[in-house]
């Protein structure tokens, strides 16, 4: 290849790797060339030359009660943003805990790990501090020290939608949360929009308590039957569980209760969905694809020994459409 473009070797070399500066006339001499020759670097034989498999492992356990499509949001951000730097991504979706985690790490197949679903005592954690290889946690446990964590502010997202109701004079509300065994995990983003709601709700002197919902249809129509049931002056909805956004707004209509002249809805999930719902729900959105971007610039910088910060909260941004109002009055 370095014959057909006329250069070094060396030059060929460092227009694949980019560890140099090659002039822009040589660049495109030489990706002319690795074109018309068809050449693809050979895995085996560069992770050999410089100990990197250029694969970055995403460690996404699918327990019960994640919200799938979600998560797979976060997936794709991870591996257009890993392409960039010329790495591929091993997907693991199976519940190993350390063990699974231990056996990637001892396995020199990856050069680094971005992990999800983090929970407040996550028990992966103390071998995570102890691995030779760098990493990444989308979430935050509740003792976060020695570690790299980037994750949506979802305590004040929570505390964000709270205010939001109240200054629309909602006094009674409710969240309908996630699935009530991610919270018997202690799974931190739901956990932290629990301890947000919670907190903005004494903060402003509204009534309103945490409901968890399986994340079925019928669960959240029966949910909102016990609510309507039990508190008569409910005005604000706030839910957090992707599955269950349709659903509850159906189930507020066949109720007899309008959204948002009866009710007031707002949701936390991804824009997309908020978008097209019926109406339009007032919302904070995941940001899926910042953080699954910026989790890799994070561990690349990592590799390369360029200092990070240990934690990255983004802060909720919250989007009002047609499905809060003020409370009836």
């Amino acid at each position: 290849m370095a014959r057909h473009a006329g250069v070094s070797p060396s030059t060929v070399s460092y227009v694949l790797s980019g560890k140099r500066s090659i002039s822009e006339e040589t660049r495109r001499r030489v990706r002319a060339s690795i074109r018309e020759l068809g050449y693809r670097p050979h895995a085996g034989a560069r992770a050999l030359a410089s100990s990197r498999s250029n694969v970055l492992a995403l460690m996404i356990p699918l327990r019960s009660g994640i919200a799938v499509p979600v998560v797979m949001q976060f997936a794709v951000s991870v591996v257009t943003a890993a392409r960039r730097h010329d790495h591929d991504v091993l997907l693991l979706t199976q519940e190993e805990g350390e063990d699974g985690l231990r056996r990637v790490a001892d396995s020199a197949l990856v050069d680094a790990l971005i992990v999800m679903d983090v929970q407040m005592r996550d028990p992966r954690l103390p071998l995570l501090r102890s691995l030779d290889r760098p990493s990444v946690l989308i979430g935050f446990p509740a003792d976060a020290g020695d570690l790299t964590c980037i994750d949506l502010d979802f305590h004040a997202a929570g505390a964000v939608c709270v205010q939001h109701l109240a200054g629309l004079g909602h006094r009674e509300i409710a969240l309908i949360g996630s699935p009530p065994e991610v919270y018997a995990r202690q799974t931190g983003y739901a956990q932290r929009v629990a301890d947000g709601f919670a907190a903005a709700v004494g903060a402003h002197g509204l009534a309103g308590e945490v409901h968890p919902c399986e994340a079925t249809a019928d669960a959240a129509r029966a949910l909102v039957a016990r609510l309507l049931a039990e508190r008569p002056g409910l005005t604000g909805v706030l839910v957090h569980n992707e599955p269950v956004v349709g659903p509850v707004v159906r189930a507020l209509r066949a109720a007899g209760r309008r959204v948002p002249e009866d009710v007031s809805v707002v949701a936390l999930c991804p824009d997309e969905m908020a978008e097209h719902a019926e109406p339009p729900l007032t919302s904070v959105a995941i940001p899926a694809e910042e953080v699954g971007g910026r989790a890799v610039e994070l561990l690349m910088s990592k590799l390369d020994g360029v200092p990070v910060p240990a934690a990255t909260l983004l802060p909720p941004t919250l989007t009002r459409r047609a499905s809060s109002a003020p409370a009836p009055s």
